[in-house]
């Protein structure tokens, strides 16, 4: 999975990585970017996070209210923008799947309220931030034609040989590395296995780099033994989720892969076992079942919100004010580390309009950066449920630099308008043949002002608004013509944001978002995207160098740093103390800042509606971690 987070269907990023799809039921991220909110809001919104100070932890029932257990009702409806392609675990990397795949099973872990870590399938402890022991849950059982125990050998056997075994390509191969300075995993129970670090990294959990499904060995041995990536793609039982047993609330029953998905409960979900977490777990899941419908339209989706067809939905900014005077319905407002973002594309098929690609020098992206308001993208676009970004890291975040002097705010106050843009860009045109005239307008090198292509998604109103609004900034200040164009997120994924396979040998293979250099580019060529956001990484940011590293796995834009990238997150990885890694990553965000990598907007707010008679959804980073406990009061 990447990080990549899709700036979805309410106008927000969403979680869409492998690394955060245990919070999605993620990403988001590649496996992509990360997500939730919008489409995905019935799962956690940001596993990613650390704990919101003003946030008061949900009311959870004592043992006393043991006999005041929910009714069961159901069923749990949605509607989502997107249809899934595969419900594949290994090669999901797509949004919002990863909270379809969730309700039949989960991962190996999540957070709760207050950043406190949960077990699911097993636990994670370590003396010293170099081994990792594992501990496997006695109660996991796979079913269909699997049905037996999940054992450690399960999770061993799925790293060794196809994370790690070099011919799968799967998104979370760039987790589990190999050779020198790799990752050792080897079962050392029944019920346990180690993971052995290079160096320490106390963080380790919080990177999400350890989360694992569990899938029964027996599905993957035929397609090791042939190397046979596409069969392991295309495999029935993965594709069907045939195999799940209790390992998640619900089942799956049906899936439309065009328009729907519909899962029946669970009544064997190992979680039943965790009363000790909350009594709640004592008969979950509450829904009978799930009914998940695609519906492409924004419009439709909120239609059916407000009347009562279905239970949850983005809300776009724009339309908060006037859910929240709805009886009908609950409107929850939570900050997220989501950035939403402009990607300029460095590579050899990106600035379409002349020699060249302007997008590659530093002077020239601040330009950029300065040619857009933010505070006009937080109030107009956003309606005020956003705040700036400056750099790849929110003010909240214990990790952001505590001086702000440091941090220049590129689209703020004297660094917005036509003079910062232009006298930026001017910088970095002085030895091309591209120029402004009279009229300030940027040529190029035939004379003719440079037209390039922003992409936006075609199932978000306020995405498309926003393209809008930069393409009218960026041709007032920076003198550039923008031609928008509305693309399908999963299209915009394959067909642009995924560099083509290339021939031979290659520098770097980071995997689909980061396949080589520049000279290896995508099957479309294309200048801008505002599609896909980025999560931030507020609870360990180290694993943000997956973005910003030449090499990096989620590096579809092609950025060399300038700086030195590699030495300071080296600095942060092999940090013995909080303090340490803190220092090094404060350093990073302000590279990060003045390099502009990125054209970093805002982090918003997840705006979600939800029927309001359903007991679950909090304000808080973390809701949505105890899914399964949700219920419709009666």
């Amino acid at each position: 999975m990447s990080d990549l987070t899709k700036q979805g269907d309410d106008g927000h990023p969403k979680m869409n990585r492998r690394r955060w799809l245990q919070g999605l039921g993620i990403a988001g991220a590649a496996g992509l970017a990360g997500c939730t909110g919008g489409d995905d809001t019935d799962t956690p919104t940001s596993s990613a996070t650390e704990v919101d100070p003003g946030a008061t932890e949900p009311d959870t029932p004592t043992a006393t209210a043991r006999q005041e257990l929910p009714e069961r009702t159901g069923p749990y409806r949605r509607t989502i923008a997107n249809a899934a392609s595969t419900l594949n675990p290994l090669y999901n990397n797509v949004d919002g799947v990863g909270t379809l795949i969730g309700y039949t099973m989960d991962m190996g872990y999540t957070f709760m309220p207050g950043t406190e870590f949960l077990p699911q399938l097993y636990d994670l402890s370590s003396d010293n931030g170099e081994v990792w022991v594992a501990e496997v849950r006695d109660n996991l059982m796979f079913g269909g034609d699997y049905e037996r125990q999940v054992t450690a050998e399960d999770f061993v056997y799925q790293v060794q040989e196809i994370h790690q075994g070099g011919w799968a390509g799967t998104p979370d191969a760039p987790n589990w590395p190999t050779g020198e300075g790799g990752y050792n995993i080897e079962q050392t129970g029944e019920l346990e296995f180690q993971i052995e670090l290079p160096d320490a990294n106390v963080l380790y959990p919080e990177s999400y780099e350890p989360l694992l499904y569990a899938i029964p060995k027996e599905i993957m041995e035929p397609y090791v033994a042939e190397e046979d990536a596409e069969g392991l793609q295309q495999d029935e039982d993965l594709l069907n989720l045939s195999f799940t047993g209790n390992l998640g609330a619900y089942q799956l029953d049906e899936w439309d892969r065009g328009s729907a998905q519909i899962f029946s409960r669970n009544d064997e979900y190992y979680l039943r076992e965790a009363t000790d977490v909350d009594p709640l777990f004592e008969e979950a899941p509450y829904f009978e079942g799930i009914e998940s419908e695609v519906v492409q339209e924004e419009a439709s989706r909120l239609g059916a919100l407000e009347t009562g067809e279905s239970d949850v939905a983005g809300l776009p900014p724009n339309r908060v004010s006037e859910f929240q005077q709805m009886e009908s319905v609950d409107v929850n407002i939570t900050p997220t580390p989501f950035q939403s973002l402009i990607t300029w594309n460095m590579r050899d098929n990106g600035w379409n309009t002349g020699p060249g690609n302007l997008f590659r020098d530093r002077s020239f992206r601040q330009g950029l950066a300065c040619a857009v308001s933010k505070n006009q993208v937080v109030e107009g676009i956003y309606r005020g449920f956003a705040d700036p970004a400056y750099t790849f890291q929110p003010e909240w975040s214990t990790f952001y630099p505590e001086d702000d002097s440091a941090i220049e705010q590129f689209g703020t106050g004297d660094l917005y308008g036509p003079e910062p843009a232009r006298s930026r860009i001017r910088d970095a045109i002085e030895d091309t043949d591209y120029s402004y005239d009279g009229q300030g307008r940027l040529l190029n090198p035939d004379g003719d002002q440079c037209t390039i292509t922003l992409h936006h998604s075609a199932s978000s109103n306020t995405n498309q608004s926003l393209a809008e609004f930069i393409a009218q900034e960026y041709e007032e200040n920076a003198g550039i013509v923008v031609e928008t164009t509305a693309t399908q997120s999963s299209q915009f994924l394959t067909n642009y944001f995924q560099q083509e396979s290339p021939e031979g040998e290659t520098e770097w293979n980071a995997g689909p978002f980061n396949r080589g250099p520049r000279d290896v580019t995508s099957a479309e060529a294309w200048d801008m995207s505002v599609i896909y956001g980025y999560n931030t990484y507020p609870l360990n940011p180290t694993v943000s160098d997956v973005f910003f590293l030449q090499d990096g796995s989620t590096n579809p834009q092609g950025y060399y740093p300038q700086w030195d990238a590699d030495g300071l997150y080296q600095q942060a990885n092999n940090a013995t103390s909080r303090e340490e890694l803190a220092e090094a990553m404060k350093e990073i965000f302000i590279n990060l800042n003045q390099a502009q990598p990125i054209g970093m907007l805002t982090f918003s707010a997840n705006t979600v509606g939800y029927a309001a008679d359903i007991e679950g959804p909090i304000e808080d980073f973390f809701s949505g971690w105890d899914f399964p406990i949700w219920y419709r009061e009666n």
